[in-house]
């Protein structure tokens, strides 16, 4: 019995004209067997509808030709189902697609959609741990402070303005780091307690951030059943200038002002109302926010060539194989 998907391409996503792309991605998968059925979305909660339409189909898997945006949207419809989450790298920074191993869709690089279809046409079945914040869920990370506000400033993007993506981040950055003076935290981490001033402060379920240019979390596993919490302390532009830079270069690990916490659940309040990003995409901020991990809530499909070592557990399946 052939596998069965549902493909979902967004064209306001990333820089590129997605239609034909998707439709050429879906023509790979169909030559390796799959059963392909092809869709456009007319806005986010369209995606997210169809996503949960996909679910209660019996699809086997749901694929997004899109962004980490475009990624978000279709959690909410595939947490805690049998259809599995994939990802055709069609978007402007496609994090989730890097940590995986995906090409990314440059002008030098068009067939990126196939190559990524060829690669998990015969993938593998793995599940993941999905965060909730505020009722909503994330796969990748969930921020507060500095990349929180940046994030607040520059989305959303008009399409031209996703061809300088990771320049427009860095000029935003530039631009507020001189008047940071970081926000004040308080909570608790797993019952431990957190108060200081911070930068920021970002939960990451996996190992890459700031558009995939930056590692911030080595060590992280997607189905561990927790998340780690990163710190980054300090008052002033300059200790906000000093953590960018060693974040870029990789030796935040060894900061006395970085401090890194696994949790599995995170409570934080402040005096001011929090910028809060999440997977990317601002998210209406308040004065206090709870955040817990659900393990292994989500499955993903994943090429076959991904690292085992991102992973704790064995994957349910190769595509293929029917359970």
């Amino acid at each position: 019995m052939n596998p069965i998907a549902w493909m979902a391409y967004n064209p306001t996503a990333g820089r590129y004209p997605s239609r034909l792309l998707a439709e050429r991605a879906a023509m790979v998968l169909r030559r390796h067997g799959w059963e392909v059925s092809l869709f456009q979305t007319e806005s986010g909660e369209h995606l997210t509808g169809m996503a949960s339409q996909a679910a209660e189909s019996g699809a086997d898997a749901f694929f997004v030709a899109g962004g980490d945006g475009s990624v978000n949207l279709a959690l909410s419809g595939l947490v805690g189902t049998e259809t599995a989450l994939a990802v055709l790298p069609a978007g402007t920074s496609n994090v989730w697609a890097q940590e995986q191993g995906l090409p990314g869709l440059t002008w030098t690089r068009w067939l990126a959609l196939e190559e990524s279809a060829r690669r998990l046409a015969r993938g593998r079945i793995q599940r993941v741990d999905v965060g909730m914040c505020r009722g909503r869920p994330f796969l990748l990370w969930s921020g507060v402070g500095l990349d929180g506000f940046i994030v607040h400033r520059i989305e959303p993007r008009k399409p031209w303005e996703k061809h300088f993506s990771v320049l427009q981040y860095a000029a935003a950055a530039a631009v507020h780091l001189p008047e940071w003076r970081g926000i004040h935290l308080q909570g608790e981490a797993d019952g431990e307690a957190i108060d200081g001033r911070f930068i920021m402060a970002v939960v990451s379920n996996i190992r890459l951030y700031a558009g995939g240019l930056a590692e911030l979390s080595p060590q992280a596993r997607l189905d561990d059943g927790e998340m780690d919490l990163w710190l980054f302390a300090g008052d002033s532009p300059l200790d906000a200038a000093r953590h960018a830079l060693d974040l870029w270069a990789g030796r935040h690990q060894y900061s006395d002002k970085a401090m890194r916490k696994t949790c599995r659940r995170l409570h934080l309040r402040s005096d001011v109302c929090m910028y809060l990003q999440m997977d990317g995409e601002p998210v209406l901020g308040e004065h206090e926010l709870s955040l817990e991990v659900v393990p292994r809530a989500l499955r993903v499909l994943v090429p076959e060539a991904m690292p085992a070592s991102r992973f704790l557990y064995p994957p349910e399946r190769a595509m293929g194989e029917r359970p």
